[in-house]
């Protein structure tokens, strides 16, 4: 009797186990489905992020180009104001003295003249000068305006350039913290899905045993057993980036960093590439390598590509982030050109990826 007791209760143990994984099963399979709907939207977010991204580096391209641009305008109209003042002076001193002192000497020539030819040329000659003089005048104007005109669109670009870049970095800034909830989100229905299925195989476990037992309480004379164990294990990893392999010439290195170090104070200019007058970020960074005999690329994507991308960042790397670089000095500080209307300055390292040259 107690032996069927026995028996009865191991059933039902059993029974009871054996249902729990077939309840368990949809609840895998639901949270399967919603990790796979939330992995779907954070490809989706990190795909947006990436084109995203890649507006800024050409937007990037464009500040930089239409700044140039700019700096050749200002240059040209200076240029075409000394060209008219020079201009206006010289036939301002003729004006004078055709018309203050040259009076009685246009008469005399033309009394004296030898021939009505003579007389005639006298007086074609002052006509001509003024002539000359108020066209080429008038030219320079023409030149003058056409180049402030161009400048002021310029500028106007510039302006909805830099707009556009404000624009772009808060869809940058909004994605990241978009995605950053969807991986959030993602991690957090894998652990659920984690931990369902471990107990469906905590439970499969317990109905085999329970199996197993109540088969042996059914024929004690036997022997049945088994050895069952599994060992389930991995090593996971990824080694991104790594050491330079290169010269490692330090000297370089040394001066890249010396150089930032002579543009603190100097202004902000976009498309700027005068040192002591005015630099960009990528304009400091390539004027700062130049210095150490590197030629490296003129915009940021350039010098991020044309590089070695290091995992152990070193005082004279680039240090990258998108539509931004800077010169890495250690200490977790680099000297960046940051934005118009500020100077060359000393800031708290930001990087994705860091580059060297030397």
């Amino acid at each position: 009797m107690k032996k069927m007791v026995r028996v009865l209760t191991v059933t039902v143990l059993a029974s009871a186990l054996v249902v729990s994984p077939v309840l368990a099963d949809p609840s895998v399979e639901e949270l399967e489905q919603q990790k796979a709907e939330k992995q779907a939207a954070v490809d989706s977010l990190q795909g947006t992020l990436q084109a995203t991204l890649g507006k800024i580096d050409d937007l990037s391209a464009q500040l930089v180009e239409t700044g140039e641009k700019v700096i050749q305008a200002e240059a040209d109209l200076e240029e075409a104001k000394a060209k008219e003042e020079k201009q206006n002076e010289d036939m301002a001193k003729r004006i004078k003295y055709m018309y203050e002192n040259g009076n009685e000497s246009v008469v005399q020539q033309i009394l004296e003249a030898q021939s009505i030819t003579d007389m005639i040329n006298s007086v074609e000659l002052y006509n001509q000068l003024y002539t000359v003089d108020r066209a080429e005048l008038n030219n320079y104007i023409k030149t003058k305006e056409d180049v402030t005109e161009k400048k002021a669109s310029l500028e106007t670009e510039m302006a909805s350039l830099e707009a556009t870049q404000v624009q772009f970095e808060q869809e940058k800034a909004n994605l990241e913290v978009s995605l950053a909830s969807a991986e959030s989100e993602v991690s957090s229905v894998d652990a659920a899905l984690q931990e369902a299925v471990e107990a469906r195989r905590a439970a499969e476990e317990a109905a085999r045993i329970a199996a197993e037992q109540e088969a042996q309480n059914q024929n004690p004379g036997g022997n049945t057993g088994g050895n069952t164990g599994g060992n389930t294990g991995g090593n996971t990893g990824g080694n991104t980036g790594g050491d330079y392999q290169g010269q490692g010439n330090t000297a370089a290195a040394q001066t890249i960093v010396a150089t930032a170090y002579t543009q603190l104070g100097v202004p902000y200019v976009w498309g700027g590439t005068t040192p002591f007058v005015g630099l960009d970020c990528s304009g400091l960074t390539q004027y700062c390598h130049r210095m150490a005999g590197i030629s490296i690329g003129r915009v940021d994507t350039a010098q991020r590509d044309g590089g070695q991308w290091v995992s152990d960042p070193q005082p004279g790397d680039i240090a990258w982030s998108p539509g931004h670089v800077a010169i890495y000095i250690g200490g977790g500080q680099m000297i960046e050109a940051p934005l118009p209307g500020q100077v060359v300055c000393i800031s708290a390292v930001r990087a994705s990826i860091y580059v060297r040259y030397w």
